[in-house]
């Protein structure tokens, strides 16, 4: 994935928060650390709901969260917002 965004320049990065080999918030560092990929926003989307997680995952740099199952309404409202951040912030 990580690859792929450096290839393509995607204009959002939806990142499941446990992915194999390593977890959403090293990928987003991995993200963050390149200059090619540094300004895609990256929502963070986990089914864990705990508010002490929402926090550490806005907190470790996410433009976003989105908890499962997805609510299509704030999903759609998030991603709108997401789009809206000038990259490179």
């Amino acid at each position: 994935g990580i690859r792929i965004a450096h290839e393509s320049n995607p204009a959002l990065i939806l990142m499941d928060f446990h992915l194999p080999g390593m977890n959403g918030i090293q990928a987003l560092e991995v993200l963050r650390a390149d200059a090619a990929t540094r300004g895609i926003p990256v929502i963070a989307v986990t089914a864990s709901a705990m508010t002490e997680d929402r926090q550490k995952i806005m907190a470790d740099g996410f433009d976003g969260l989105q908890t499962k199952p997805i609510n299509v309404k704030v999903f759609l409202e998030a991603v709108a917002q997401a789009l809206q951040k000038p990259q490179g912030n």
